[in-house]
Parts: structure tokens; C-alpha cells; sequence
């Protein structure tokens, strides 16, 4: 079965350094504000997870003649 977060992890492992998309104060807050801690690899993890979702809601709306990303190209 196709696993999405390991295929984030392995396509941040295959190009180099992404900028960073999150304010990790703010994610660091908000897991603690569920009484979670933060692993160390947990913010580039998520920050791979969100270029993952990028990449793929561009691919949707170009592939429906679109230039423009709706909420729904995140869903899909």
C-alpha cells in the first residue's frame, strides 16, 4: 500500500533542503497545547508533508486547465 508520509520523506530525501512553510513556535505550541511533545524530526517531517500537498494540488488544477489552487485541490 502506497504510504504519503513515507513518500514525503523519501522525495525530501532525494532533493535538497526545502524552505520552511510552518512557524515551528507555532506548531511546537500547539502540540503541547494537546499534551504532546516534539520529536526532532517531526517539523521537517510536517514541513515535507505540506510541500507533498502543494506539489499535488498544483498537479490537480493544471490537470482540470487551471492555473488557480482551490481549497478542494488539497482534498483530492
Amino acid at each position: 500500500m502506497h504510504d504519503p508520509i513515507e513518500s514525503a520523506s523519501k522525495q525530501s530525501q532525494d532533493t535538497a533542503a526545502k524552505e520552511s512553510l510552518i512557524i515551528a513556535s507555532k506548531v511546537r505550541e500547539i502540540i503541547r497545547g494537546k499534551s504532546c511533545n516534539t520529536a526532532g524530526d517531526a517539523l521537517e517531517g510536517l514541513n515535507d508533508w505540506l510541500h507533498l500537498l502543494i506539489d499535488q494540488a498544483c498537479k490537480r488544477a493544471q490537470s482540470n486547465r487551471r492555473k488557480t489552487i482551490r481549497a478542494h485541490d488539497f482534498m483530492a
